[in-house]
């Protein structure tokens, strides 16, 4: 058993590797978790890194847990306002979509695979969604600008289908489990997570909502603390109670992602980076968990399987489910083409492996070689094809000027934060009658847990603090006397 210390540098070693080779993979249009796989690969038993790991169930822990905080994450990047529109779509392919996929799948390894009629379904069932985690790293580069609604679509679909893509896995492990049981019988299970999950998602949502806009903590740390443990506890209360956790976590998500509380900006950027973690960690380990060697047993049935889902089954799905849909043509075919498979089919193929279904191919080797393929095939090719099909928005995006300022841009250095002190010049008077420097202006006042837009007349008191924008901060002092100032 290696030593703490040598563990600690390896971990260390792969996050570090992975995190460079991220900004590799954007250079070369390359999906990141494309090569978070192939370093979890290249370190397995069949690589250079020659580490034996053969644990599933550990895998599959590791991934539902990743994949919560990775839909939670996205629910709270996704603006709310730009997903109404495409509502009824974006469910109608997270629901339709995903059970006429398996359907078509299903029938696909039965005819050429030789599957039975309940592993072939179950084959479908797992290959059946798109992935939230690759979705969402292609299209939320910060140069990937999609026409129309093609983008707010494509991540809806991509983090509402996951609990369809759950309830069929699991529904026909029940039905290969216990043979007397038949598909009606899964009816009510649906309804019943489906319901459970949106309940539960919308009432822990609006119960942190809730907590986040009236608690003070004492310390800033602590936030990220409180909506970390919010996350497992939705998924955990929901799951325990019957119902989808990772609905309920992506309901929960959208919630508090249109909500004013306390640090919600730096909030964001916590989860933001926790959810990139999750995906190294996750990507990493599935990776380990698979043999290389043995997917090159699976390649014949892996290209058919995944040409057939990417050319066949997943046009058809999304024909079907958007017939009554304003889409354009070409917006359809661009919608199918964007179905990336990803880390859900790779935990979900841990289900039937840990229950040891028997099928004439192993089903987790060929969801992994599948996934490679949709991944290499489609995650490459989406942004070039957007500019092909004329769906590629081309005009350059208008940088920020907050959000240059909040991460660290040469304009950061103008805004300030400044308390007053009893013993300041300026407790007393109102801002009118400071002799403030040219090119300044006091923009905030904070007193006490009230928020002031301070005009002419407002008065300064000692504990106030005052966010300034100044081109001589240095010349602050001579009004506020020895002011405690800080950078924002």
């Amino acid at each position: 058993m290696p030593n703490l210390e040598l563990i600690l540098i390896f971990i260390a070693a792969l996050l570090i590797l992975s995190v460079t080779m991220s900004k590799a993979a954007s250079r070369l249009g390359v999906p990141a978790l494309l090569l978070f796989l192939f370093i979890g690969m290249t370190a397995g038993s069949d690589g250079p890194g020659q580490i034996a790991f053969d644990y599933p169930a550990l895998a599959q822990t590791v991934g539902i847990i990743a994949l919560v905080f990775i839909l939670f994450s996205g629910g709270v990047d996704t603006e709310v306002r730009t997903i109404v529109p495409v509502l009824r779509t974006g469910l109608s392919l997270a629901s339709v979509g995903v059970l006429i996929s398996a359907l078509l799948v299903g029938g696909f390894a039965v005819i050429v695979l030789n599957f039975t009629p309940d592993t072939g379904l179950l084959l479908g069932a797992i290959i059946a969604s798109t992935d939230a985690a690759a979705v969402f790293s292609v299209l939320r580069g910060r140069s990937v600008r999609l026409k129309g609604v093609l983008k707010p679509l494509l991540e809806l679909e991509s983090g509402s289908n996951d609990p369809m893509a759950v309830f069929l896995t699991l529904g026909m492990l029940a039905l290969i489990a216990q043979p007397e049981k038949s598909i009606r019988d899964l009816l009510p299970m649906f309804v019943v997570q489906m319901g459970l999950g949106a309940v539960g998602g919308a009432l822990i949502g609006r119960g942190m909502a809730f907590v986040l806009r009236r608690l003070r903590l004492e310390y800033e740390g602590l936030y990220p603390v409180l909506t970390f443990s919010a996350v497992l506890l939705c998924y955990g209360v929901t799951a325990s109670l019957g119902g989808s956790g990772f609905l309920a976590v992506y309901i929960m998500g959208l919630i508090l992602g249109r909500e004013d509380f306390i640090h919600r900006n730096s909030l964001s950027r916590f989860h933001d980076g926790l959810a990139w973690l999750m995906q190294i960690a996750m990507f990493l380990i599935l990776g380990l968990q698979v043999f290389p060697r043995q997917l090159i047993a699976v390649a014949p049935q892996g290209i058919l399987t995944a040409l057939f889902l990417i050319l066949a089954a997943r046009p058809i799905s999304v024909f079907a489910a958007t017939l009554f849909s304003p889409l354009t043509l070409g917006e359809r075919f661009y919608i199918a083409w964007g179905g990336l498979r990803g880390a859900a089919p790779i935990v979900l193929a841990t289900f039937p492996l840990l229950a040891n279904v028997e099928t004439p191919v192993s089903i987790f080797n060929l969801v992994f070689f599948v996934v490679l393929a949709s991944t290499l095939l489609q995650g490459t090719t989406l942004i070039p094809l957007a500019r092909w099909m004329g769906l590629y928005d081309e005009t350059p995006a208008r940088p920020s000027l907050l959000a240059n300022m909040m991460a660290g841009e040469p304009l950061r250095a103008h805004l300030i934060e400044i308390a007053i002190h009893a013993d300041s010049p300026a407790v007393g008077q109102r801002l009118i009658d400071l002799d403030l420097p040219s090119e300044t202006l006091i923009t905030l006042v904070r007193r006490r847990d009230e928020v002031i837009v301070p005009g002419g007349s407002t008065e300064f008191e000692a504990g106030d603090d005052l966010l300034v924008v100044t081109a001589q901060p240095k010349t602050l002092r001579a009004v506020f006397g020895a002011p405690s100032e800080r950078r924002t």
